[in-house]
């Protein structure tokens, strides 16, 4: 997702590097994790498991004990963000299509394709700040006796806390998501501060919304606690792990080898997919004033990434696990190339019609087509055709300043977030799109950092409250 300043370059697409915005970042730092009692996260040999193997029974988990699994985080030092810095800026295209797409709160009706391909959305919310998760919602799990369950840290969820398979769940949310780019709070460095409490909560609400999340790194912990969180719950959430990616191997062989222990340690069934880097290649073109993905800048970056993949398919390999775990990358819809597309088995291919300075009655028929243009085609050409899915699709609700608050034709703002959500999810869910809805909630450190509408691409608040909109009710695929 695009995190560059100022807004005024983005007609030219001049992204500086993390270092130029944030001359403190060091990413070639690594983590020490320090506990008054136990170390977090366990050893794969000092944690275990539930021996319960998962199904589509929501209920076939036995919940790991406190005594077996501390979530206590004291005295952190990170080094390594997580989540996604840039977005891609799309350019102009129009296409025919076979399919249509509903426009809903638009003028035009836009005609498009249907393609198998995906994105992944995951954001989730329960109350509107009550004491009570919601006054016409229901509970999970078998107990019908709520009178010992709390609040969740952000009351937001109601649940028991001998059992946290056992919550109220919200009418207002419904799982239509095909996925959703998730990044708890408080796990941006150098502060890493997630907790097991927040991440509960989450994983309660993004499971009311969708099965599938997708996360972008490993470090202060965050695939631990929800693939834990998700133990607990007894969700039908999966995740597709994250392998943050930039040209220092410390960085890298830190959360390699945390996604080793990680895949020894929990329940594989709740793992889609490891994926190696997240729009490396545009930071790297970006850096070099490049523009061509096809130029030797990119090839270059692409050859990188693949002896990267290969290493971490290497290393699922030598594990033997009970079932494959493929392994993929992420980049900017229009970074990549058949040097890298060849070596992965699946692509994620992050797209913001908002970058495009778009109407929003364009914006998802635009969007399907720039996949079609710069990832299918391209895929097509490989011999392997990796899986192709929309990794980050989603619509700012807030600009932090004036300048900003429109991306030319179309506002940042809640009406016209509810319009591309009515325009996009349904359709995108009958045409057997694959996506990831950006983003959970929103994040205070970006606008912090960034300004203008980085912080506030969330369905939910920084302090998990559901935004004013309506969650379109359509079963994703």
């Amino acid at each position: 997702m695009s995190r560059f300043q100022p807004y005024s370059d983005r007609d030219d697409y001049n992204i500086p590097s993390r270092q130029d915005l944030n001359p403190e970042y060091n990413p070639s730092q690594t983590a020490n994790y320090h506990s008054s009692s136990q170390q977090y996260p366990p050893s794969s040999e000092a944690f275990v498991p539930s021996t319960n193997s998962f199904t589509s029974n929501a209920n076939s988990y036995t919940p790991v004990t406190a005594q077996q699994y501390p979530h206590s985080y004291n005295d952190m030092n990170a080094q390594d963000r997580v989540g996604p810095l840039w977005s891609e800026k799309p350019g102009a295209s129009s296409g025919s299509s076979k399919k249509k797409w509903l426009i809903i709160g638009g003028i035009a009706a836009v005609i498009i394709i249907a393609v198998g391909v995906g994105v992944g959305v995951a954001v989730s919310h329960k109350s509107s700040g009550s004491k009570s998760s919601s006054s016409s919602g229901t509970s999970t799990g078998s107990s019908t006796d709520t009178k010992d369950w709390v609040m969740s840290v952000n009351n937001v969820v109601k649940y028991n806390p001998k059992d946290p398979s056992q919550f109220e769940t919200d009418s207002r949310l419904h799982k239509s998501l095909y996925g959703m780019a998730y990044t708890p709070i408080g796990a941006i460095l150098p502060d890493c501060g997630a907790t097991f409490d927040g991440v509960l909560e989450d994983v309660m609400l993004m499971s009311q919304l969708t099965t599938r999340v997708r996360l972008y790194g490993t470090d202060c912990n965050v695939t631990d606690l929800v693939l834990d969180a998700i133990q607990q719950t007894k969700t039908d959430l999966s995740v597709y792990i994250g392998i943050y990616i930039d040209n220092d191997d410390t960085v890298y062989t830190r959360q390699r080898d945390a996604v080793q222990r990680i895949l020894k340690t929990y329940d594989v069934n709740h793992v889609l997919g490891v994926t190696v880097g997240n729009e490396f290649i545009l930071n790297n073109m970006t850096a070099a004033s490049a523009t061509d993905p096809t130029g030797t800048v990119g090839v270059s970056a692409a050859e990188f990434l693949v002896a990267k993949i290969q290493d971490v398919r290497s290393m699922i390999s030598g594990l033997s696990l009970s079932k494959t775990i493929p392994v993929g990358n992420g980049d900017a819809g229009a970074y990549t190339n058949v040097q890298l597309l060849s070596a992965v088995d699946y692509f994620m291919s992050n797209i913001h019609p908002w970058f495009g300075n778009l109407a929003v009655d364009q914006a998802a028929g635009w969007t399907w087509q720039f996949f079609e243009d710069n990832n299918v085609a391209l895929a097509a050409q490989t011999t392997n055709k990796p899986e192709l899915i929309i990794a980050e699709i989603g619509w700012p609700s807030k600009s932090s300043d004036a300048a900003h608050a429109t991306d030319g034709p179309s506002a940042a703002d809640i009406p016209t977030l509810q319009t591309f959500m009515d325009s996009w999810i349904c359709q995108a869910n009958t045409n057997q799109t694959k996506y990831f809805w950006f983003e959970n909630m929103d994040q205070p450190w970006k606008d912090a950092l960034y300004g203008g509408v980085e912080g506030w691409w969330g369905l939910f608040s920084s302090t998990k409250q559901l935004k004013n909109v309506t969650i379109p009710d359509c079963a994703a695929p």
